[in-house]
Parts: structure tokens; C-alpha cells; sequence
């Protein structure tokens, strides 16, 4: 049966089950009812034609006569409606129960035809979810690749050794092969610094990626950047992204008394991370995993010398801008945790 045909006949059903309801006499109570009759005329018929003469009338029992008279006629009939009654209660017992069998039925069907229509629709809500995380995955992994070559090249640049330079009892000339003037970086531009705290936002970032070069030529920066990177990957294992966060701004002047050395009510509102669950993974990796626990730390030690140098120069505006950067959120969000602020 199509759920066409289950619709209409439903309602010619309780169309049937209705009319049923609005019957005065069923099939048995028209049964009781001829029975009774019958046995109230046959009754009547016998007392009153049958009934010989006796002398109740003079012994004083004329009454009692007449009560078992009543009995005799009204205990049958009683009888035979109590049988009705109770009959017409079983049909109506049956009928509810084959109503209440029908409605289940009906909420069964609805619901699995409910759950069959929805299940398409929620599979294909969550695939389309899936693709968005995964490319989101696959956009932070290319960047924090490309962040790990830059890295490795600096480090190598650092590292590599420098010749020595002859001394002119040799009977040569001293070669030019020391680092010159033209090798030496440029001081890095706050501006650049403030973007490379950040990172690049997209593969496609150019102006991030540039800044990101010019801190990492930077040794200081490119210690601290090291650092923020290798908490951010541990935090983004927990499913914790800077960009997730809700974060209450704290004033440039409050970063200024944290530079100073002030802690406690002061300096309070710099651990404005108020998300729960992020605030409780953190808290829960920092007593339970030591490496989480050791970098944590030494981000935190990177950061604190890093702004301590960087508010001495810096203006309001720019202590504001870094205080919005992924690095600045994520030494907020540990602050909290290890009690720093405090």
C-alpha cells in the first residue's frame, strides 16, 4: 500500500470508528434488550395467569410475596445487562487499542519517512563540513610548511661558517670573504614585526609571507616566531585556533603596566579569553603533557622579553595591533592558564 492509499484510508477508519461510537445498540445490547423483554412478559404472563391463590394474603406474607415477585423478574434482567454492558465494554477496549495500534503505526511510518528524507540532507550537510575543514587543514599545513622552509633557510643562512681570512704572512693578500656591510639585515620595521606575529593568513598571502621573511632575518624574531609556531601547531592538535577565539581587548596602557612589571588586578583583563572549553584543553595539556608544558613556557619567556623591548618604542596603536596578532592570543590564552597575569 502507497502512503497515498494509507491517507485516505485513514480517515475512513476513524470515519468508521466514529460512527460505531454514535450507535446506540450494538448487536448484543439488542440481544439483552429482546431477552429482557421476553423474560418480563413471561414473567408477567406467569404471575399473573399461573399464579394459584394462597392465603399470604391472610398469614401477612402478601408482601413478601409480592418483593420475591420483583426479584424473580428484575436479578434476570440485571443479569442479562451486566452481560451487555461488560460485552460493549470489551468492543470498545478492542476498538481503542486497535485505534491506539493504528496511531503507532502512523508516527512510525512518519518518522522513518522523516529520518529517510532528513538522513540525504544531513549526510550532505556534513560532507560539504567535512570539505571546509579539510581545506582549511590543507591551507594551514601549506602555510606552516612554507613558514618551516623560511625558517630552515635562515637557520642555515645563521649557521653556515665563515671562512677565515689569511693572515699576510702567508704572502697573500686578505680575501673579502668576511661579511660585509651589504650582509648585515636591516633593522625590522614594526610594522613588518606586527604582521609577521600574525602570520600569513592564506598560501596566497604575499604581503605576509614578505613580513614573515624580514622577522625571521631577525634573530630575536626569529626565535620568538619559532616558538609561537611550535605552540600553535600543539594548540591546533586540540582543535584550538587563535582565530576561534573571542577575545576581550585589553588598553594599550594595561600592556604598558604588564612591561613594567605589574601584575595582579592591574594587569588582569590581558588573560581575556573567555572561551571554557579552549581555557580547559590547555589547562588539562598543560598538566598532563610535559612538552606541551616545556614550550609553553619557553613561548611564554620568548614573548614577555620580546614586548618588554617592543613597548619601549612602540605607540599605542602598535602595541594594540600586536595584542590582535594569533601570537598575541595565544600567549593571552596561556597567560590565563599558567596564572602570570595574576
Amino acid at each position: 500500500m502507497t502512503d497515498n492509499q494509507e491517507q485516505e484510508s485513514r480517515p475512513a477508519q476513524r470515519a468508521h470508528h466514529d460512527a460505531a461510537d454514535r450507535q446506540v445498540f450494538s448487536p448484543v445490547e439488542t440481544i439483552a434488550l429482546i431477552v429482557s423483554l421476553l423474560w418480563m412478559v413471561g414473567a408477567g404472563v406467569y404471575f399473573v395467569a399461573f399464579r394459584q391463590p394462597s392465603d399470604a394474603a391472610e398469614t401477612g406474607l402478601y408482601t413478601l410475596q409480592i418483593a420475591m415477585m420483583v426479584m424473580a423478574v428484575v436479578v434476570p434482567v440485571a443479569l442479562v445487562w451486566v452481560a451487555a454492558m461488560a460485552a460493549r465494554s470489551a468492543r470498545v477496549m478492542r476498538d481503542e487499542s486497535r485505534r491506539l495500534r493504528a496511531a503507532i503505526d502512523a508516527i512510525r511510518h512518519a518518522y522513518v519517512t522523516q529520518s529517510q528524507r532528513g538522513g540525504a540532507a544531513t549526510e550532505s550537510n556534513i560532507a560539504r563540513k567535512l570539505d571546509e575543514i579539510a581545506s582549511a587543514q590543507r591551507k594551514t599545513e601549506t602555510a606552516l610548511l612554507t613558514i618551516s622552509s623560511i625558517r630552515e633557510h635562515s637557520v642555515v643562512r645563521a649557521e653556515a661558517p665563515v671562512p677565515p681570512a689569511r693572515s699576510v704572512d702567508e704572502g697573500q693578500a686578505p680575501l673579502p670573504l668576511g661579511p660585509s656591510d651589504a650582509d648585515t639585515p636591516e633593522p625590522l620595521a614594526r610594522e613588518d614585526f606586527i604582521r609577521a606575529m600574525n602570520f600569513p593568513e592564506t598560501a596566497e598571502d604575499q604581503e605576509g609571507f614578505a613580513a614573515l621573511r624580514k622577522a625571521l632575518r631577525d634573530r630575536q624574531s626569529a626565535l620568538l616566531i619559532q616558538a609561537s609556531q611550535d605552540i600553535l601547531t600543539l594548540l591546533s592538535q586540540d582543535g584550538i585556533y587563535m582565530d576561534d577565539l573571542r577575545v576581550d581587548a585589553a588598553s594599550a596602557e594595561t600592556w604598558r603596566r604588564f612591561a613594567a612589571g605589574d601584575r595582579g588586578p592591574e594587569v588582569a583583563s590581558l588573560g581575556g579569553i573567555r572561551d571554557r572549553s579552549c581555557l580547559a584543553l590547555a589547562a588539562g595539556r598543560m598538566k598532563q603533557d610535559p612538552i606541551f608544558r616545556d614550550v609553553a613556557h619557553h613561548f611564554l619567556r620568548r614573548f614577555d622579553k620580546m614586548f618588554i623591548e617592543f613597548e619601549k618604542s612602540a605607540s599605542d596603536a602598535e602595541i594594540q595591533g600586536l595584542s590582535e596578532t594569533r601570537t598575541a592570543r595565544a600567549f593571552m590564552l596561556l597567560g590565563r592558564v599558567a596564572a602570570i597575569f595574576d
